[in-house]
C-alpha cells in the first residue's frame, strides 16, 4: 500500500511545493540565485531524463554537459532574468496543451475529448460525440486564453503579479474547468455514465497521441 501511495504523495508535493517556491523567488528581490536555480532545475532534469533514454546516450549527455557549462558561464545573466525562464516554461506547457486539443479539431480527425469518451465508455452516442467535440473546442480556447493572459501579465504587469497567476492560479483554474465541464455534462447528458476526473486523467495518459 505504501509503495502505491508514496509516488502520488511525491507528485502532489512537487505540484504544490514547486509553484510555491517559484512564487517566493519571484516576490523576493534577494532571491536571484535561488530563482535561477529553481527556474532552470526542471529544464535540466527533463533534459537529463531524455538524454539518458536516448539511443545516443553518450552524445546527448555530452551535449547536456556543454549546455550546463554554458549556463554556468552565463549564470549572472540568468540570475537577473530567471523570470523569463519561468514564463517560457509556463507558456510551453500551455501551448503544448493548446496544440494537443486544437489539432484534433482539424477536419478528418477525431476530437481529443471524443477519443477519451471512447476510451472510457463502451458505447458513445451521436449526441455524446457532438458534446465532446464542443468540449474539445472549450479546452482549446481555455488553454489559448491562459497562454494569452500569461503573456500579457508577464510583459505588462509586475513579475509578482504574473507569478500569482502562473504559480498559484493555474492549477485551480484547470480544476475549476474540470468541475464546470463535469456539471455541464451531467445536465446535458444525464443518461450517460459520467467519468470522474481520475478516469479522465487515466484515459488521457493511455490514449494514443496521434490524432485519427
Amino acid at each position: 500500500m505504501a509503495r502505491r501511495v508514496l509516488p502520488w504523495l511525491g507528485i502532489a508535493a512537487a505540484l504544490i511545493g514547486y509553484p510555491l517556491l517559484a512564487h517566493y523567488t519571484n516576490e523576493s528581490a534577494a532571491a536571484g540565485k535561488l530563482g535561477a536555480l529553481v527556474a532552470i532545475a526542471p529544464v535540466v532534469l527533463i533534459a537529463l531524463v531524455l538524454a539518458w533514454r536516448s539511443p545516443r546516450r553518450l552524445i546527448m549527455l555530452g551535449m547536456l554537459v556543454l549546455s550546463c557549462a554554458a549556463l554556468w558561464a552565463g549564470w549572472s545573466v540568468l540570475e537577473h532574468h530567471f523570470g523569463l525562464v519561468y514564463w517560457l516554461q509556463h507558456m510551453g506547457m500551455l501551448l503544448v496543451l493548446f496544440i494537443a486539443f486544437g489539432r484534433t479539431l482539424i477536419a478528418g480527425r477525431q476530437p481529443l475529448c471524443t477519443r477519451l469518451a471512447h476510451a472510457v465508455h463502451e458505447a458513445v452516442t451521436p449526441q455524446h460525440e457532438i458534446y465532446t467535440r464542443q468540449v474539445t473546442i472549450a479546452w482549446t480556447l481555455f488553454f489559448g486564453a491562459m497562454a494569452l493572459a500569461s503573456t500579457l501579465l508577464f510583459f505588462l504587469a509586475p513579475l509578482a503579479t504574473w507569478s500569482v497567476f502562473s504559480n498559484l492560479l493555474t492549477l485551480p483554474l484547470v480544476a475549476l474547468m474540470f468541475i464546470g465541464e463535469y456539471c455541464v455534462r451531467r445536465w446535458a447528458l444525464p443518461e450517460m455514465r459520467h467519468m470522474r476526473i481520475l478516469d479522465a486523467v487515466r484515459a488521457f495518459t493511455n490514449t494514443p497521441a496521434r490524432p485519427r
